[in-house]
């Protein structure tokens, strides 16, 4: 007896049996109630920010002193996938990205450690400042957003931003919070506005009010005095609390007598100038029920609170925490006449998706045991169901073991491996069962371990030709590989538990649950048939006309298996990567021409706000000028935390819950994007509807990157391919990172003149500076505040739009030269010219990108791609030439000639199916070495393997009758058919070899084979796609299910005719040959 059976036998009676099964049900329970809950699979993606202030350098300096000499330093770093960098005036931005899974606190270390041990590449006499780094990953994503908004109009955003920042001490102590940051308000300032005329009265520059401030606001202890035998502190100096400190300040003597800061400044405490702008709106949908009804379209101003969490955290648990506490805070920190909405709750999506989909998992398992219950009997179904849920429990135990959260992808592929777990038991069970009818007289303890035996070899073959096909998914590179890996690896460790319960607890629950004497009589499906393949199978394995019915069989199935590809040829099916989930939120990005006003921007967005409040399934909006919306996964990885010129804007668009409207996301998304592109372009600017992409996201969906030896080349090139973006049918959201002219004033100093009166330059740069964009000299010290509040010195604002009041201004000469006032339009000459654009660099290289997306019937990213890239081959280059095109790296010789990289998804889904293409060939290569372990020969393991291709006839022809797109999914549906109809083909050739040995004609066993089998291979079949229609309605995994339902459908049929038939045409002759003479010596 073999090792399963033996086994069987072991645990058939032992009184530990029954306690592994309520051991392995109370860790599955254990799992559920500690794994943390996310909607999506947490990314280790580790990167940061390092900004290099080099104030007043041009952008072709900051490239060339700070970003060049930055991007070799950092490049070094072990474990950096790429680097980026964007140099601009007076500011060099280095972007360094880790490889997906790189530990990021020993990434981060690495980069410190980098930036200290190389601090003299940058000289001290450049004037750069040292670089300031901000790393960023999953973690900073906030998992609940809080928009503060009123009805009250008295009450401004300062307002809001107050209650806002006290709000924040008391959401920081909860559990599990990790960041809670404020977005929006104008900012707590103490405000010295300067009157240039009575300056001027008085004798008093601008550089005086500074240093005025700077001396005043000074105190230090000082030591202590022994008096009367006790020591007693000294301090000396006192620090400035209030805005009457700062009138009270003395700036300068005029006529003996002493000027006091309020007699040549406005002093005010209150809201800083508007540098940003947040409102809150409700869309149509609000206004249809509760407290908006009537409301639709009413804006309030308003600011955004946003909590991320710490790693490992229940999201669920910290959102609820969360929320609960801000509303216990109503009456007190959030006084009357202040409300909040929920614009965002991750927790709440993520337990709303857990709940579904073990909802989903729970109608699987009860689906599969009907199923067993009409095929077997109630008894047995019994028995596969409860293997089924211990198998379940304690595959929820080990997943969180390996560290897997409870999201939809790890609950999909529970979901997904239903078919496949109950598998075994079902085998085990469905031969009990037929032991059982076959040898009525024996007792059921006696059979149970033969009827293991039988069927244990191929099956524990057969599960792990599935774990060889499914585990090398595990190492697919990139975003995707951790964002699908819960699927190769949940169903990996559920397939080897589900082996070890076949063969310890099925056999006890056998045992205790079959009747002693059960269906005397032979099992009249199985007669039936017997009957049918005797009708069936006879054709093809005759001697005579055998051969030419073969050969029709195998031309029929490779025509069928070419036409099944051609579809794809031809775009009856489109591949894509991911197709877009049904989500309850998009953005609106928006950018204006450079230099334009934050007002403007503001007026643009809240055209469009006005247009999103009329679309029927818009719940709220929350619109931010001038600043970033809260990021999610997707705008960390793009960097929209860096979107804070006042010619950028965002709109945050929340629908209403997708039980209450018929369009999915995407639909709307589409539905409004021409509406808002229009309203932006007739402002000069350029809208984008960002979805939250289904998989892992890349900077766009088509990217294109042009190399060459000139930059000014580049961008020439840049612009052509933009147009032909454009021209492209179906592509839409065009952009590029060329920046729109802009105008500048440049204030020269003369310096001859300059030093002729006795001024120096750096007084005048303060001044003007000072003038326009104020300076925060000094902070307040004692007040109430949890953020600092700025002592800031500036013109008055009606004044800083005036060049004239700008000049009017004065500074003081040196006292050798008379210290006296010159205004600073006698030290100056004006001259226009242009802004200088931004310098992109990509590992190390200048690059100018082009974006684009695609829509319309193929919604599909690649074929967009070759629609341009028809449209650009032959286009003129600055230099001459063709453009030569990169699809997987960047040009060799970029210095050369001009060229494109092609990036975005179709280099994520060019690399996701390279990956999942070499993980089916190992796992085609490790079935087959299994296969030949056990059947000790090189050609029965080709012919178990033979049925593989025929699962694209089932699964090409599926995802056109569904008008489904070819996913990443389905490639993996398609890479779990391999084990899954190996399997099968594994339990019908172990059954001929069993009789042909027994002494039973070859042909008779084939049939035999065929007839026998059919049952328990239908019965997994159907098992495996049941479990995959619970996951159809799901759009991303629509592909996983439609591969394995039309795949296991077409290619279980036609297994059961194909393996039989051509295991005789293979073996014939060679079963022959062993059996001839024994035969003749009988």
């Amino acid at each position: 007896m073999g090792i399963s059976g033996r086994i069987a036998a072991l645990f058939l009676r032992n009184s530990m049996t029954p306690l592994l099964a309520l051991i392995a049900m109370l860790l599955g329970i254990f799992a559920t109630l500690v794994t943390p809950r996310e909607e999506e699979p947490q990314i280790n993606v580790t990167m940061a920010n390092v900004f290099v202030p080099f104030p007043g350098a041009s952008a072709r300096d900051v490239e060339n002193l700070v970003a060049r000499p930055a991007e070799q330093v950092l490049s070094r770093i072990a474990g950096i996938e790429h680097t980026y960098s964007m140099s601009r005036p007076g500011m060099a931005v280095i972007t360094v990205q880790y490889k997906v899974g790189e530990d990021p606190i020993q990434a981060l270390v690495r980069l410190y450690d980098t930036i200290n041990a190389n601090s003299d590449w940058l000289s001290p006499n450049l004037g750069v400042l040292p670089p300031i780094v901000k790393p960023r990953g999953i973690d900073d994503v906030p998992i609940v957003t809080l928009t503060f908004w009123s009805d009250d109009p008295a009450k401004s955003g300062f307002d809001l931003q107050q209650v806002a920042r006290a709000a924040e001490i008391d959401l920081k102590r909860i559990s599990g919070t990790r960041d809670v940051v404020t977005i929006g308000g104008p900012g707590h300032v103490i405000r010295v506005t300067m009157d240039s005329d009575r300056m001027s009265a008085y004798g008093v520059t601008a550089q005086d009010l500074k240093a005025a401030l700077q001396v005043s606001n000074a105190s230090q202890p000082s030591g202590s005095l022994v008096t009367n035998n006790r020591e007693i502190m000294v301090q000396t100096g006192t620090f400035i609390e209030s805005a009457g400190d700062v009138k009270r300040l003395v700036v300068g003597v005029h006529d003996g007598r002493p000027v006091f800061m309020a007699d040549v400044a406005k002093i005010e405490d209150g809201p800083d100038i508007a540098r940003r702008y947040v409102w809150h709106g409700l869309g149509k949908a609000a206004g249809e029920q509760g407290d908006g009804a009537g409301r639709a379209g009413y804006e309030s101003p308003a600011v955004t609170l946003s909590i991320s969490k710490k790693p490992g955290v229940n999201a669920a648990d910290v959102a609820s925490q969360v929320i609960a506490r801000a509303n216990a805070l109503k009456g007190t920190v959030i006084p009357d006449g202040v409300d909040f909405a929920v614009t965002r709750n991750y927790g709440e999506t993520a337990t709303e998706k857990a709940q579904k989909l073990i909802g989903k998992l729970a109608f699987a398992t009860a689906f599969v045991v009907l199923l067993v219950l009409f095929a077997l009997g109630r008894r047995e179904a019994v028995i596969v169901g409860a293997a089924v849920t211990l198998t379940l429990a304690a595959t929820l135990f080990a997943s969180w073991a390996w560290g897997f959260t409870l999201n939809r992808v790890s609950l999909f592929a529970l979901i997904f491996s239903i078919g496949i777990l109950v598998d075994d038991a079902i085998v085990v069970v469905e031969n009990i069962h037929r032991w059982h009818t076959l040898y009525p007289e024996k007792k059921l303890a006696d059979i149970i371990p033969g009827a293991v035996d039988e069927v244990g070899g191929p099956t524990i073959l057969a599960t792990f030709t599935v774990i060889a096909a499914l585990l090398p998914m595990a190492f697919v590179s990139g975003l995707m590989g951790p964002y699908m890996s819960p699927i190769p690896i949940n169903a990996s460790m559920g397939m080897f538990i589900s082996l070890a319960i076949a063969f310890v607890i099925t056999p006890w629950l056998a045992l205790k649950l079959m009747k002693p004497a059960e269906h005397p009589e032979e099992d009249k499906t199985t007669k039936k048939l017997l009957a049918l393949f005797h009708r069936v199978m006879p054709r093809f394995l005759d001697e005579r006309s055998g051969g030419a019915a073969r050969r029709k069989l195998w031309i029929g199935i490779v025509l069928a298996i070419v036409a099944s590809i051609s579809l794809g040829v031809f775009k009856l099916v489109v591949l894509k990567m991911l197709p877009f989930d049904n989500k309850s939120e998009f953005q609106v990005v928006l950018d204006m021409p450079v230099g334009t006003p934050l007002e403007e921007t503001a007026r643009v967005l809240r055209e469009m706000s006005a247009y999103l409040a009329t679309v029927p399934e818009v719940k709220d909006y929350q619109a931010y000028a001038g600043s970033a919306s809260p990021i999610n996964f997707n705008g960390l990885v793009r960097q929209y935390y860096l979107r804070a010129s006042p010619e950028m804007g965002d709109i945050q668009v929340n629908l209403v819950d997708k039980k209450h409207r018929h369009r999915q996301s995407h639909e709307i998304a589409v539905g409004v994007r021409k509406t808002l592109a229009d309203i932006a372009r007739v402002a000069g600017g350029n809208a984008k509807v960002v979805e939250v992409p289904p998989g892992p996201p890349v900077m766009s969906p088509i990217v294109a990157e042009i190399y060459g030896p000139e930059y000014a080349g580049q961008i020439e090139v840049a612009k052509m391919v933009r147009q032909a973006f454009e021209s492209t049918a179906d592509i839409y959201d065009v952009d590029d990172s060329v920046d729109e002219p802009a105008e500048k004033l440049v204030l020269r100093v003369n310096q001859a003149k300059a030093a002729q009166l006795g001024v120096a330059q750096m007084n005048v740069v303060e001044t003007v500076r000072m003038g326009l964009t104020g300076d925060d000299v000094t902070p307040v010290h004692g007040a109430d505040a949890k953020y600092e509040i700025p002592v800031r010195i500036t013109l008055p604002a009606e004044r800083q739009d005036s060049l004239d009041q700008l000049l009017k201004l004065k500074v003081r000469a040196m006292e050798a030269y008379g210290g006296k006032m010159v205004p600073i339009s006698e030290l100056v000459d004006v001259r226009k010219t242009q802004r200088e654009k931004v310098i992109y660099h990509k590992d190390l290289l200048p690059v100018v990108y082009v974006f684009g997306d695609m829509g319309g019937k193929l919604d599909s990213p690649l074929y967009g791609m070759f629609d341009i890239r028809a449209k650009i081959k032959d286009a003129p280059l600055p230099q001459g030439g063709t453009l030569a095109e990169y699809f997987i790296s960047q040009p060799r010789d970029p210095y050369a000639a001009y060229a494109l990289k092609w990036d975005g998804e179709s280099q994520v889904t060019y690399e996701t199916f390279r990956d999942m293409g070499i993980a089916y060939a190992v796992g085609l290569v490790l079935i087959y070495l299994l296969v030949v372990a056990q059947f000790k020969s090189y050609l029965v393991p080709l012919i178990i393997m033979a049925p593989i291709p025929l699962t694209v006839i089932g699964v090409m022809p599926g995802h056109a009758l569904f008008g489904a797109q070819f996913t990443a999914t389905s490639m993996i549906g398609m890479i779990a058919l391999a084990g899954i109809i190996v399997r099968n083909s594994i339990l019908l050739v172990d059954f001929i070899n069993e009789q042909v040995a027994g002494g039973m004609d070859f042909a008779e066993a084939v049939i035999e084979s065929a007839a026998i089998r059919a049952k328990p291979i239908a019965l997994t079949g159907l098992a495996a796609m049941l479990g995959a229609l619970f996951i159809l309605d799901d759009p991303i995994f629509a592909g996983l299910a439609i591969s394995l339902i039309f795949g296991i459908f077409v290619s279980t049929l036609l297994t059961l005719v194909v393996i039989p038939v051509l295991y005789y045409a293979a073996m014939k002759s060679r079963i022959a040959s062993i059996h001839k003479p024994q035969g003749e010596s009988q």
